[in-house]
């Protein structure tokens, strides 16, 4: 789990999904790495602007998928948009998105 409360914990982040995204075995493919850290990286900076200013990264895998989720503390939810995003209450007042990616890339 990654923790956040600044600018510079976003560096942090995606070293953090690239890292688990290659340390996979069988690892995904570059552009699905590549799609990971972005997405942490947006879902981050997000939490930080919007959501209360602090966040925590929690990275997980299946056999077919990569999964980041981000928790912040703000209740309100985020704006609908594509691609869809699993949007959850908690932990405690807070909410947690996550999104799901394929592991075999597009």
């Amino acid at each position: 789990m990654v923790r956040g409360g600044s600018t510079e914990s976003i560096h942090r982040a995606r070293e953090a999904a690239r890292g688990f995204a290659c340390g996979l075995v069988p690892a995904p493919g570059s552009d699905t790495v590549d799609t990971l850290v972005l997405v942490v990286s947006e879902l981050a900076t997000n939490a930080l602007r919007h959501g209360g200013g602090r966040y925590a990264l929690e990275l997980s895998a299946t056999r077919d998928a990569l999964t980041a989720a981000i928790s912040d503390p703000s209740p309100v939810p985020p704006r609908e948009r594509a691609p869809d995003l699993t949007v959850a209450p908690g932990p405690g007042a807070g909410k947690t998105i996550r999104a799901r990616l394929s592991r075999l890339g597009t």
